[in-house]
């Protein structure tokens, strides 16, 4: 090849290159102008897209809409939930506009929003708890009843019977349903074929706003199991470090309820129990033999203490089959803060006074001063 066409070739191919560089660097400067053009929308849209969402779903809308924030409930549970009833937008928003905004200490509570209420309307409503509109019904239920008792009070108060209520509640399909639905405190266990009712102690003590006409009984319970799993929840680390499962933490929180309406004798009671349970002692106490024979009475005869029952803690070991009454939160919070003794016997005098001793000898002097 001459020289002539060598140069030639070399000129063709810098062109050529020249040619390529040119279109690459086109390619390149679109691609760029694309992703800017990208960025530039995606930024106005995210822009109008939240500045959307912070207004209210319908600025016209005299809609009341009533919604639950159990207690303990997290900012991201709080805003899934107004998202769910329509009450804003976007979850995501409201749990970005709250932080942003370091926005905190909401209060748990039965709330009647609108469609129309813009965010700082929800946040000043939620942090105040204030309420927009009147529970239809508001009914209290103590602690240390059992599922009888409950259904007779809220029979009493609203349009069902306490037979309907009571056969819903004993339903084993719909038993299984709410065990899957709240797995976190309702086990197998609550289906064991002993156990008089499933849900018994699991109802919790609360006083309960419904603001339907007339609630069913579904939401009844479903509202009660929601605040025994939030009050549950306060104390699952130390129930876990237990020996004692859900269920049974549960059947011992409900003999401390009915053992004692104190407080601080609670803690004590739990002890005892604990040392007894240790000694291989039956726990012997009297609420679970009144709860055996179904009926409520006063005293408790030595013919009443060879009831044949799986509640029966004179004649069965450690705790009974399941739970004997609904309890308050401090009688759970005694079940895993037990007050530590050396005390094996308790009784009550006729002024509530507790009596403790470390042996039975002692015991026995104890009931003939404080009780003969």
């Amino acid at each position: 090849m001459s020289n002539k066409e060598k140069q030639g070739g070399f000129f063709y191919n810098m062109k050529k290159r020249a040619e390529e560089a040119s279109t690459v660097r086109k390619i390149v400067s679109i691609i760029i102008i694309a992703m800017v053009l990208i960025l530039i929308i995606g930024g106005i849209s995210g822009y109008l897209y939240i500045n959307s969402s912070l207004k209210p779903v319908d600025p016209d809308s005299d809609e009341e809409i009533a919604v639950e924030i159990p207690m303990g409930s997290s900012t991201s549970v709080i805003a899934n939930t107004l998202e769910e009833n329509g009450i804003i937008k976007d979850a995501r928003v409201f749990r970005f506009y709250t932080k942003f905004n370091n926005i905190t200490e909401f209060q748990a509570g039965e709330y009647t929003f609108t469609p129309s209420m813009d965010f700082n309307e929800i946040i000043e409503s939620l942090q105040t708890g204030r309420v927009v509109m009147e529970a239809t019904h508001r009914i209290t239920i103590p602690e240390g009843l059992s599922v009888d008792q409950i259904a007779e009070i809220y029979s009493e108060n609203l349009s069902f019977t306490k037979e309907e209520f009571l056969e819903r509640i004993n339903d084993e399909a719909y038993i299984e349903e709410l065990i899957e639905k709240y797995p976190d405190i309702l086990t197998e266990e609550i289906l064991q074929e002993d156990l008089r009712t499933p849900l018994e102690g699991y109802l919790f003590a609360s006083t309960y706003d419904f603001y339907e006409e007339d609630p069913s009984i579904d939401t009844i319970i479903e509202k009660m199991l929601q605040q025994t799993q939030t009050v549950y929840n306060r104390y699952r680390e130390q129930v876990e470090s237990t020996e004692f499962t859900i269920h049974e933490a549960i059947t011992f929180a409900s003999i401390i309820e009915k053992e004692t309406a104190t407080e601080e004798q609670r803690p004590q009671i739990a002890g005892v129990f604990y040392n007894r349970i240790e000694n291989e002692m039956k726990l012997q106490t009297d609420p679970t033999v009144i709860y055996a024979l179904g009926e409520h009475q006063e005293v408790v005869t030595f013919e009443d203490l060879e009831i044949e029952s799986p509640y029966n803690t004179y004649l069965v070991e450690g705790l009974p089959v399941g739970p004997i009454s609904n309890f308050a939160e401090n009688s759970l919070k005694a079940v895993v803060e037990p007050e530590e003794s050396d005390y094996l016997y308790f009784l009550h005098d006729s002024e509530g006074n507790l009596h403790f001793a470390e042996d039975f000898e002692q015991h026995v002097e104890n009931r003939e001063e404080y009780i003969n």
